[in-house]
């Protein structure tokens, strides 16, 4: 169990055994998920990789020289406990592993999920693996349910001590036990515009490799098309909660409806029938129990623009009521740890009266 291990932490490898199991970052049973480019090195919160290890007494990951400098914030979960925060940068990192493990106690395989948390200074460049003596890989098998979510910083975790590891969309698909990758960006509006120092909206945004701090990132400052095809497999259920930067920047309402709905026409071009969740603001709750809203009632104009258009799979998530302030921090009315476990729990709630229901076991174990 996770829970009597200490922190996984960093140490800085020094030699390694020669008969290390050295993974190269091209091993074919080395599972990928969210996005990533071709050096390659990860982008947007949440990218990173899965591993099903047999043998597994010890852990190294070397790291090219994109990595963000001074370090980057990996989460860590062994057999789908706990993510742990462990501290990576350029060169050789050898991950803290419970001690069951390095004495041998611990036999047969073992699940390795690593995703950067922070929405920016998320760089992880992965050259190899380097495994212990008599270790292997072995195939991991992804989940059939396999969620997408897409949004602003009420979905990356923002402000959060382990970044979207604690985000309600992370905690939906862990507690759905299924694959999810998130496409959320702090300070971007879906429209294409420039936001809070996105150079973008999220409408062009989702459909590149890069997130938005590629603007700033002076070995990489230009974007590349995302293959969608690298989504393996794809996205079966898709939630987007998005606005509040569309509003903040005086995009009207109009405008606003119609930057959305030619939006999910454009994922219906890659999502061709899988059902799209829209959330409806939770909106900004003030002291006295007052919230803040926007763009009222223009959620359900793009969802009935929708259905007009023979789009039958597209449901509106009316989320009022399920942020209050003791849910956020005062000084910038994001959802705080337990808001998002707030939020998480309503969402699946009204997953689970609609039909879908955790699955009952991780598909790899």
């Amino acid at each position: 169990m996770l829970s009597h291990f200490p922190l996984l932490g960093l140490l800085i490898l020094g030699t390694m055994a020669s008969a290390s199991v050295v993974i190269p970052h091209t091993h074919p049973l080395i599972y990928f998920h969210g996005r990533w480019d071709s050096s390659p090195g990860t982008w947007w919160a949440g990218s990173g990789f899965k591993l099903h290890v047999n043998n597994l007494k010890s852990l190294n990951l070397t790291l090219g020289p994109h990595t963000t400098a001074p370090l980057t914030s990996v989460g860590v979960s062994l057999d789908y406990g706990e993510f742990i925060t462990a501290n990576i940068s350029e060169g050789a990192n050898a991950i803290d592993l419970p001690e069951s493990f390095i004495a041998g106690e611990k036999t047969g395989t073992t699940v390795v999920r690593i995703n950067v948390e922070g929405w920016q200074n998320n760089r992880m460049n992965l050259e190899s693996i380097v495994l212990n003596e008599g270790a292997s890989l072995v195939q991991y098998i992804p989940s059939d349910l396999v969620f997408q979510f897409i949004g602003d910083s009420l979905s990356a975790g923002q402000f959060l001590p382990k970044g979207v590891d604690q985000a309600w969309p992370f905690l939906v698909g862990e507690a759905f036990k299924a694959e999810h990758v998130v496409n959320a960006q702090p300070g971007a509006a879906l429209t294409d515009i420039v936001s809070y120092g996105n150079e973008h909206g999220v409408s062009f945004q989702f459909f590149r490799t890069e997130d938005t701090g590629y603007f700033y990132t002076t070995d990489h400052n230009f974007t590349t098309p995302w293959n969608f095809a690298r989504d393996k497999p794809a996205a079966t259920h898709l939630v987007i909660h998005i606005g509040a930067n569309d509003a903040s920047q005086n995009v009207t309402d109009s405008q606003f409806v119609e930057v959305y709905t030619t939006f999910i026409a454009r994922l219906r071009t890659i999502y061709l029938g899988q059902p799209i969740f829209l959330f409806t603001p939770w909106g900004w709750p003030n002291p006295d129990g007052t919230v803040n809203q926007y763009y009222e009632g223009q959620y359900e104009k793009i969802v009935d623009l929708r259905h007009a258009a023979g789009d039958e799979n597209i449901f509106l998530v009316n989320t009022t009521g399920w942020v209050g302030w003791d849910d956020v921090f005062p000084d910038n009315q994001h959802p705080t740890v337990p808001g998002h476990v707030h939020i998480a729990e309503q969402f699946q709630a009204w997953l689970e009266n609609r039909g879908l229901h955790p699955r009952e076991r991780w598909a790899t174990q």
